[in-house]
């Protein structure tokens, strides 16, 4: 059964997919990721889009289980797409070239495009898990373009509260709160001439930093060509600082926020709505997960169970180590 069903208690739609219980775990002696394996992957690629085999959504949807009465369900509609990031099956993102890096940039940037064009969807959302710690099954380095025939709901919730902050200051809330932690500079993480990474105020998890765009911008695909390369360059060093924390393979939930498309209520989230990158990384500390349990689930009441002015320099020194190693290496 593949559909959507309306929750009246918080106003959005669950995806129903069972077919998403088919999907195997990584065999020991093969991987679908790799060139020429899988039946969708060829046998030469630096980066890579496909099809989801086991899609939420689909542009082919059955037809909607409920046809009426007190609850509500829809078709499925939608895009589930795999982006490979390399061939090379044990690669880690932060060994990857800038130029590389970029390359894997534009295809994600293109693909955003291409699903904009269906007037159906709403929202075109990129992300990558890594590690089994949120739930990976496939360790070859990929992430995922979900196109959604609605606006999610945290989504809708940001789009809320950046379009009141900007009727009521005339001013973007990301950029203002960018200003405010370059100012304070307690949280910050790495910065460049694009983009400025840090860990927010407010961020309930301990190395939850968010990557933001100097430039007002609505979306990946409004990034420049140095923007890419400088968004690149930041990803890459970041990271490589979740490994070196706890001389670990670091686990993380990146994410990419950008503005709606085809949706005429959010026609000028683009003066409001501000492009950005957020990590949820689940380890507070060295194989100890920080669990999102019952206030955190139940209730939505988060907690952090470190003040970021604590971790954020940590992060910073890696970085700092990090890019002063390159630095001798280039002399």
């Amino acid at each position: 059964m593949s559909e959507l069903r309306w929750n009246p208690l918080l106003g959005t739609w669950t995806m129903v997919a069972s077919n998403r219980k088919l999907r195997p775990n990584m065999p020991k002696d093969w991987c679908p990721f790799c060139p020429g394996e899988g039946k969708k992957v060829p046998s030469e690629f630096t980066v890579y889009a496909y099809d989801n085999d086991f899609p939420a959504l689909t542009q082919h949807p059955e037809a909607p289980y409920w046809d009426g009465g007190f609850y509500k369900s829809a078709e499925n509609y939608g895009k589930c797409e795999v982006i490979l990031y390399s061939p090379r099956h044990n690669v880690k993102f932060y060994d990857l070239s800038v130029a590389h890096i970029v390359e894997l940039l534009d295809l994600i940037a293109d693909r955003c495009t291409a699903l904009s064009a269906d007037k159906r969807i709403k929202y075109v959302y990129p992300f990558e898990n890594k590690g089994e710690a949120v739930g990976v099954t496939m360790p070859h380095p990929h992430g995922q373009i979900y196109g959604y025939p609605f606006v999610p709901q945290k989504i809708e919730t940001e789009l809320h509260n950046c379009k009141a902050h900007y009727e009521k200051r005339k001013r973007c809330l990301l950029c203002q709160m960018t200003e405010e932690e370059k100012d304070s500079g307690k949280r910050i993480v790495a910065e460049n001439d694009s983009f400025v990474a840090y860990i927010p105020f407010f961020t309930d998890y301990p190395y939850g930093v968010f990557v933001v765009s100097k430039r007002h911008l609505g979306m990946l695909s409004d990034c420049t060509a140095k923007e890419r390369e400088d968004l690149a360059r930041i990803l890459k060093v970041v990271t490589q600082a979740f490994d070196e924390l706890f001389k670990a393979p670091f686990p993380y939930m990146m994410v990419y926020h950008q503005r709606p498309v085809n949706s005429p209520e959010y026609n000028k989230a683009k003066d409001y709505y501000h492009f950005h990158i957020e990590f949820y990384p689940p380890f507070r500390e060295a194989n100890k997960i920080k669990y999102y349990a019952s206030s955190e689930m139940g209730a939505w009441a988060a907690a952090n169970t470190s003040a970021v002015e604590e971790t954020a320099p940590v992060l910073r020194q890696l970085v700092n180590q990090i890019l002063e190693k390159e630095d001798m290496n280039n002399e």
